[in-house]
């Protein structure tokens, strides 16, 4: 029988795939590495792969604001059919033990600093950060390396499989961090969401927005699109604007949503802002995690 691929940010020993492991049943997915996320979702639009699991939000660090702009994208053409979440734990790893001080140089995806900042501000100053396309390209670059003074922020995983060596684990500024993943899939198909652990069913339900509109200059627009939400008791677990790309303040706004856009007020609502709004697009309705 052959697998669904679901692609994901590679290569081996990502949280990424820690994610999708984590949150797909046993032996139902090919998991497929790719180099970056742009091109787990592109691998999703031609239909290279049938899903993709992408970050999307960080606890520490915010939104992954290129999975939100390929997910706003005139292409369109995806939506999100699941969620999940995973607590994430960096370590510091090199080619060999070193001491902090021999540490000029420190390498990761660019999401990662900003989760570790207490880390690298109080104990590596004198590092410098450098971006990698994924954490464990970060670990396979350093632990086949030459220099001393590199390092890598990622996963233990990571330094097992290329064989690095953690000079200290848990560097994350907190211990409750956790990563918000989403799967993707082509919109319209009409297809089984993807074979999660426990199954798709569950109690709550989110749907995710995003929309902008002509009167967004115009003072109270917002707090109209918002009041459609607020007076149907709508909780919105989740707003936040981006920049259209266009001219310097317009902006459009994501927002997630609890509940189903099958149940009456939330349908209701979401066409109430359509009333504001020159584009409302429904990125997905599916399981919470």
């Amino acid at each position: 029988m052959t697998l669904p691929r679901v692609g994901y940010l590679g290569p081996a020993g990502t949280f990424s795939e820690e994610a999708l492991l984590a949150s797909a049943a046993p032996d139902s997915i090919e998991p497929v590495a790719l180099g970056t996320i742009y091109d787990a979702v592109t691998a999703v639009r031609t239909g290279e792969v049938r899903w993709a699991l992408v970050p999307i939000e960080n606890s520490l660090d915010g939104s992954v604001t290129v999975t939100l702009d390929l997910l706003a994208d005139e292409q369109g053409g995806l939506e999100i059919v699941g969620e999940a979440l995973l607590d994430v734990r960096h370590s510091l790893i090199a080619r060999e033990m070193v001491e902090l001080k021999e540490i000029d140089t420190v390498l990761s995806h660019p999401q990662v600093p900003g989760q570790c900042t207490h880390f690298l501000r109080g104990e590596l100053p004198h590092a410098r950060v450098l971006p990698a396309s994924s954490t464990a390209e970060a670990v396979r670059i350093v632990a086949g390396g030459e220099q001393r003074g590199q390092a890598a922020l990622g996963t233990s995983l990571a330094a097992d499989i290329y064989g690095g060596v953690v000079v200290r684990a848990d560097v994350q500024d907190r211990g409750d961090n956790a990563t918000r993943f989403v799967w993707l899939a082509r919109a319209g198909m009409g297809s089984p969401g993807p074979p999660l652990r426990g199954g798709n069913s569950v109690g709550e339900w989110k749907t995710s927005l995003v929309f902008w509109g002509a009167g967004a200059d115009s003072p109270g627009w917002l707090v109209r699109c918002l009041d459609e939400f607020a007076r149907r008791e709508i909780n919105l677990t989740k707003i936040e604007s981006r920049p259209r790309r266009e001219r310097l303040g317009h902006y459009m706004f994501f927002a997630d949503l609890q509940g189903n856009l099958r149940e009456r007020p939330l349908a209701a609502a979401v066409e109430g802002v359509r009333e504001f709004c020159q584009e409302v697009h429904v990125l997905g309705c599916y399981p919470s995690a």
